[in-house]
């Protein structure tokens, strides 16, 4: 069980030293066999440091498993603000979210990050608040789907419910992708380009304003 008692915040660069260490021995040697000396040890901290900035060695993996969940999201909202922040024209709102789509299969999908967090999450899922724990949690889907409520509002999309819309827009792209191909990696299958392109004029079928 987590540890409930109060913690430090601390210094930045020792906390991401030790954020560091505990991701790099999690991921080599797993959870079980990693101890607090070891990742004091790697950090270059003491071993009271690392109790006193997360708790125990549960909280710090939860703490690895978020911080590489904050960096997914911070690739999902680059990505947003560089395909569909401004508004586009009606012509041309397939091709930016095509493009948008591609960048999260390549920038997202194909990174160390996400294939940590994947490995993380799989490997060591019984030591995590709860089966299946997702560090980004909603915040994806919410960005994606103040963009299509910006959308509507300039008359390009009709979606009364705009989080609706985004949970079927990822569904009907990297969903299908990951469904059929089991990757949504488009760097390494050409395939997944494909099905991002149905998938998006699927979407637009739907929800395009009339």
């Amino acid at each position: 069980m987590p540890s409930t008692k109060t913690l430090r915040e601390g210094s930045t660069r020792k906390r991401a030293a030790i954020l560091s260490a505990a991701r790099e021995l999690f991921l080599a040697d797993g959870f079980d066999r990693t101890s607090v000396d070891a990742v004091a040890a790697r950090a270059k901290v003491s071993k009271r440091t690392v109790y006193d900035y997360f708790g125990d060695k549960q909280t710090l993996l939860k703490a690895v498993v978020d911080a590489i969940g904050e960096s997914m999201i911070s690739t999902i909202r680059r990505a947003l603000d560089d395909t569909l922040t401004a508004r586009p024209e009606a012509a041309d709102l397939e091709d930016a979210l095509i493009t948008f789509s591609m960048r999260i299969a390549t920038d997202m999908l194909d990174s160390a990050e996400y294939a940590t967090l994947q490995r993380l999450v799989r490997a060591e899922s019984g030591h995590l608040p709860h089966r299946g724990y997702n560090s980004m949690a909603d915040t994806p889907d919410e960005a994606l789907a103040e963009r299509f409520a910006a959308f509507a509002e300039a008359g390009l999309l009709d979606v009364p419910d705009p989080r609706l819309a985004a949970d079927q827009f990822i569904a009907l792209t990297f969903g299908v992708a990951l469904d059929r191909l089991g990757s949504a990696n488009a760097a390494e299958d050409t395939r997944v380009h494909r099905l991002v392109v149905e998938g998006v004029r699927t979407f637009l079928r739907a929800y395009r304003a009339t």
